[in-house]
């Protein structure tokens, strides 16, 4: 069993978006014609340098290599061009790769991943969620009204979900960390008031920041969100800012959580060393499904829990799941319910009361409708996600429109 051929779909979910302008799905079939799926989880290159990369990284450490070898192929890929470090394109490209591995190794044994990763240890699965606009909100204002996250907050509860996830603290800029202004202190502390009263104590307030505070203002932030008892403070600082994360880990009183822009085990060892006390790997950038399995593992040693991150597509929602099937140290895993997302997989995953019971499928456990993959194609000029260039005013208000917003 060989890995012969890879293909390639960068296909654009329709509006709203969740889940990035576009997802690179990648299929790779062996010699014997077994097929395997991943997804490639790294936005820092638009898809068609990626595509170079990933179809790079393929020729070069995988094709005619068994799909057995993943540590070999890893380390050829880890250390190429005399680098022997992480480096998030070439991880990233990877790590999609990697997960199309594991799919065919458990379709080439007629079992699934989590069989082949340790076994079930989590039959059921806890999941959180995003607060999303409900249909009948005004999308624009939605990421800055608290009482229409209440709103989105009671609908998830209602569907049985036990964690909500949320924002409101802009913007989100490319200058690094900032000092919040008072009116995103202000609204972060209304938000979370507003949700807190709304689901009571039927579920986690999970408090995202996507790495824009300086220590200093994420420990402002800290005192203005505490009141209503966050699960997490996530990504309080830039991710290669380690000191302001360990005074934020030490100061701030609340739960620590990063990752989802870290990749392979030495960035999450650092990350560990500071002091986080939950680690949020996406694996289509994180290393694959072995590397975050060794991730788990070093967080379970220090004490700590893993969430798997999810901005992403369903094959990458797959293999997150079949990761979080298998590690004692679950905390619970992201998930995001568009039809999209439903129909691409041809309903393979189900939430019900805000839990994943994964089958005994083989490989990832899904089916990939690649006739509607191909027919969403991706033709705009954005990157996954985007910030602005524009820094924090202290003069108006900061709005962050949440999500992918279609130009």
């Amino acid at each position: 069993m060989k890995l012969s051929e890879l293909e390639i779909i960068v296909t654009a979910p329709p509006a709203p978006g969740w889940g990035g302008h576009y997802w690179i799905l990648v299929k790779l079939t062996t010699a014997c014609g077994i097929t395997g799926w991943g997804e490639v989880y790294a936005a820092s290159v638009g898809p068609g340098a990626m595509r170079a990369v990933i179809e790079d990284v393929f020729a070069r450490h995988m094709q005619g290599e068994s799909p057995e070898n993943i540590e070999l192929m890893f380390r050829r890929a880890y250390s190429a061009g005399f680098t022997q470090r992480p480096d998030l394109t070439v991880m990233g490209a990877f790590s999609g790769l990697e997960i199309a591995c594991w799919d065919i190794l458990g379709k080439a044994r007629g079992r699934p991943v989590w069989a082949l990763l340790g076994g079930m240890m989590n039959r059921r699965i806890r999941c959180y969620s995003y607060l999303y606009p409900l249909p009948h909100h005004d999308a624009s204002a939605f990421w800055s009204n608290p009482e229409m996250a209440a709103e989105s907050a009671r609908d998830l509860v209602a569907r049985g979900y036990t964690a909500v996830k949320f924002d409101p603290a802009g913007p989100y800029t490319i200058r690094g960390g900032h000092m919040p202004a008072l009116s995103d202190l202000s609204l972060s502390a209304r938000t979370c008031a507003a949700v807190r009263e709304a689901v009571g104590t039927h579920a986690d307030l999970l408090f995202g920041t996507h790495g824009q505070f300086t220590a200093a203002g994420a420990l402002r932030m800290a005192r203005a969100i505490t009141p209503y008892d966050p699960l997490w403070f996530e990504e309080p600082v830039p991710p290669d800012d380690l000191t302001g994360l360990a005074e934020v880990c030490r100061n701030s009183g609340l739960p620590v959580a990063t990752g989802e822009r870290l990749t392979t085990l030495p960035e999450f060892r650092a990350a560990l060393e500071a002091g986080a006390a939950i680690l949020q790997p996406a694996l289509g950038r994180a290393g694959g499904l072995w590397e975050t399995r060794k991730i788990a593992a070093l967080a379970q040693g220090h004490g700590a829990q893993v969430a798997p991150h999810l901005y992403a597509g369903p094959v990458e929602w797959a293999a997150n799941l079949q990761l979080a099937a298998t590690i004692p140290n679950l905390l619970m895993a992201e998930t995001i319910e568009t039809p999209f997302h439903d129909a691409l997989i041809k309903s393979a995953i189900r939430v019900e009361e805000g839990h994943v019971m994964l089958s005994d499928a083989p490989g990832l456990g899904i089916e990939v409708d690649e006739a509607l993959a191909r027919a969403h194609p991706f033709e705009g000029g954005q990157l996954h996600l985007q910030m602005q260039e524009d820094p924090c005013r202290y003069d108006v208000d900061n709005a962050f429109q949440g999500g992918a917003p279609r130009e």
